[in-house]
């Protein structure tokens, strides 16, 4: 710290005697320091400590650098952020490439399914627009959705919460709405539709479970949940609840249990009709009160004939 001198002059001190005047400047220069100047003395002041300085005493700061501060303020912590995200990022899009590999028959290699798979593709559009929207830039998680669409044919909103291993099968004509949840490792085809009513606010959208397979056309329509591994099949509309291990047939859905058995993945072909059982019970009734209505018409037919010859 810059010294700061002071020259004090008192006429007559000398008049006070020198070993007055000595044990005078000797005591001040104790604390401050003291040095004779003739007739008079010069003061300085020693550093101030630093528990002493005050912040007018600390010159300004550049503003270049205060901005500079402030730009640079947690630059480390943003950067782990980043990196963490990109991690997880690859993780996520490594699980769905895998469980592609394990679901399609077709699929002959890692690099065919990430090069060429149109679901794949509106997965990973989403999963970077999401981070978007829950940052809340929505209108770029928006824009970025709307391209994928445009893509890829297939439209998931950013605010959807969808988790690993979602395989979306062709994916021509998927939509998935913005409140909807899907679970680890779904399947949708080809024209399947996660919606609202279009009457309710807040959560109006389906929630899928883990392993729940929607089979092509299929409409999920409403607050709901579809219980895990529980199977939708092509065409059926579900309006409601479908319960774990189950599949749901036709318009408006049926749910058809299986005593508990899970329908085996990519099998849409073995799936009961409900509404062919029911004819099918309907015509076994009609058969047996056919058949009791011709022993009725028996046990009467003779009963009639009496009757008749006697009124002869």
């Amino acid at each position: 710290m810059k010294k700061i001198h002071i020259h004090i002059r008192v006429p007559g001190i000398r008049k006070l005697g020198a070993d007055v005047v000595e044990t005078i400047f000797s005591a001040v220069d104790e604390v401050r320091g003291i040095k004779r100047l003739d007739d008079g003395a010069k003061l300085y002041t020693n550093p101030l400590p630093d528990e002493a300085k005050t912040t007018d005493e600390i010159p300004p700061r550049d503003p270049a650098e205060v901005a500079a501060d402030r730009i640079l303020e947690g630059t480390e912590e943003k950067v782990h952020s980043a990196v963490q995200n990109i991690i997880s990022f690859g993780t996520e899009i490594m699980q769905d490439i895998d469980a592609i590999c394990e679901r399609d028959p077709a699929a002959r290699s890692r690099w065919e399914v990430l090069l060429l798979y149109s679901g794949l593709h509106a997965l990973m559009f989403y999963r970077l627009s999401h981070a978007l929207h829950t940052s809340g830039h929505y209108f770029a998680a928006r824009l970025i959705s709307q391209g994928a669409r445009f893509l890829t044919g297939i439209e998931i909103h950013p605010g959807a919460t969808i988790g690993r291993g979602l395989f979306i099968d062709h994916g021509s004509g998927v939509v998935i709405g913005e409140t909807a949840i899907v679970g680890d490792n779904c399947t949708l085809y080809q024209g399947v539709t996660l919606g609202g009513t279009g009457k309710d606010v807040g959560k109006r959208h389906p929630t899928l479970g883990e392993g729940v397979l929607v089979g092509a056309g299929a409409k999920l329509l409403g607050n709901f949940t579809v219980g895990d591994h529980a199977k939708i099949a092509a065409g059926a509309v579900v309006l409601g609840e479908v319960p774990s291990n189950s599949t749901a047939v036709g318009i408006p859905a049926r749910v058809v249990r299986r005593s508990g058995e899970r329908v085996e993945d990519l099998d849409q072909t073995h799936i009961p009709d409900p509404v062919s059982q029911q004819f099918c019970r309907i015509g076994v009734k009609l058969e047996e009160l056919e058949n009791k209505l011709a022993a009725l018409e028996e046990m009467t037919a003779p009963a009639s004939d009496t009757k008749t010859e006697e009124i002869l």
